[in-house]
């Protein structure tokens, strides 16, 4: 017993003495590269940390919504109600929730996420998926993101959801499994498409990867993306997901559009 002691007072003596050594190499590298602010770039105390003036033109979105995809309602009404697409066509989705409006403010930030390596935009949005998808991460088996075309990949380095999907899933304790979903072919960019294009570009465009069936059946998948715009592509991960033996899914993003 005395020698099992020593092995553990040794064990947390050096984690100990990690744990110093990181915090000092994270003040010098503070000092060398300070933190800043991924709205305005101005210094800030720590990574995540938004400048005051940073929160004006953010806005976040909360009831009343839509209970299906979460469009917010500009009047207040029954938790329940849905709005009038999701009544028309329901979504091949349980539920969608997005953190924010996708607007001139919040636009910058995620293409800046996207398209310039601004990777500490992680620690910003992570509390902010939690918030948003606190239901949903109470009933989710698996956090799924959005994958890339192995070719739009390597253009870009980095897909910008599968990073989101690993950091809310070391946050909230939900397993991630970020290679689930394929693209079997390469799609057309959907800036300019209205919605119908958007459907038909994606439709059949996913796929689960056979050596992933058997974990995720039956279970609670949270799928995740930066935008939600119309729903084509998460509808079209949806239906993918489910055909391969999904219980249920549920769509988290950073941001959503909101037509008038």
């Amino acid at each position: 017993m005395a020698v099992v002691q020593k092995i553990k007072n040794r064990n947390r003596k050096s984690s100990q003495g990690g744990s110093a050594a990181q915090h000092v190499w994270g003040r010098v590298v503070d000092l060398v590269l300070p933190p800043r602010c991924v709205v305005s770039g101005a210094i800030v105390d720590r990574p995540g940390v938004l400048a005051p003036g940073a929160w004006r033109d953010l806005r976040f979105i909360g009831a009343p919504f839509c209970a299906g995809c979460g469009l917010p309602f500009d009047f207040p009404g029954d938790p329940g109600a849905k709005c009038v697409s999701c009544l028309d066509i329901p979504p091949s989705f349980e539920t969608a929730r997005s953190a924010l409006v996708y607007d001139d403010a919040s636009r910058e930030i995620i293409l800046k996420f996207k398209h310039a390596d601004a990777l500490h935009a992680i620690p910003v949005f992570v509390p902010w998926l939690k918030q948003a998808g606190k239901e949903m991460l109470a009933l989710a088996d698996l956090i799924v993101p959005v994958p890339l075309h192995r070719t739009r990949l390597l253009k870009r380095r980095y897909n910008q959801a599968a990073l989101l999907a690993q950091a809310l899933a070391r946050e909230s304790g939900v397993p991630c499994v970020p290679d689930l979903l394929c693209r079997t072919r390469a799609t057309l960019t959907q800036g300019h498409m209205n919605v119908t294009d958007r459907h038909k570009n994606v439709r059949n465009a996913f796929a689960v990867r056979e050596k992933h069936r058997t974990v995720l059946n039956g279970k609670t998948v949270l799928l995740l993306d930066d935008v939600y715009t119309t729903g084509a592509t998460v509808s079209a991960c949806s239906k993918a997901l489910c055909k391969a033996g999904a219980k249920a899914v549920h769509v988290l993003t950073v941001a959503r559009v909101v037509r008038s």
